[in-house]
């Protein structure tokens, strides 16, 4: 598995908890996909659409073998087998699954763009994300994702939920 991806997962319906859980077991056994690292599991206020529950967000590791399009099918239909619906932009979702980054890649196009375009702004993002590899840089920008976060103000709305040990406690 030769390609290193990183995933922003969340969920604010039902068994949070238990929704990020199959979500990273579903990833893990789609095939070409390898979970290496989990984050601790943060509670965080919604962003966008505000008259909603907290969500439950983690950041994963992954290595693949699958090119970043397929890898975003997958998130997909990650999504869809647990049961998002979407009904409106930023609202309540059982699951969500974004590839944050893919390589050292930057890709543009309509179906997808890596790195993805509003992490710099969502602390609720880089602080799993950092959590698990502290010195990732933008690969865009060649600015270092911590420098990024030290700007945000929204840092307090992000609150650790449960310290994740082992990869193995989603798998």
């Amino acid at each position: 598995m030769s390609n290193i991806a990183y995933l922003s997962l969340g969920s604010n319906m039902g068994d949070r908890v238990g929704f990020l859980q199959a979500a990273v077991q579903a990833l893990h056994h789609a095939g070409g996909i390898d979970v290496k690292q989990v984050s601790s599991i943060y509670e965080t206020d919604p962003v966008g659409y505000v008259d909603q529950a907290q969500f439950l967000n983690i950041a994963i590791k992954i290595t693949t073998d699958l090119d970043p399009f397929v890898l975003l099918d997958h998130c997909l239909q990650v999504e869809e087998e647990l049961g998002r619906v979407r009904e409106f932009r930023w609202g309540p979702r059982v699951i969500d699954v974004d590839v944050l980054l893919y390589n050292d890649e930057v890709i543009e196009s309509e179906r997808l763009r890596v790195p993805h375009p509003r992490m710099e702004e969502r602390s609720f993002v880089l602080i799993p994300l950092l959590e698990i590899h502290a010195d990732l840089v933008d690969p865009s920008t060649h600015r270092p994702y911590s420098t990024i976060l030290s700007s945000l103000t929204d840092k307090e709305s992000v609150r650790k939920w449960k310290e994740v040990q082992d990869v193995h406690e989603f798998l």
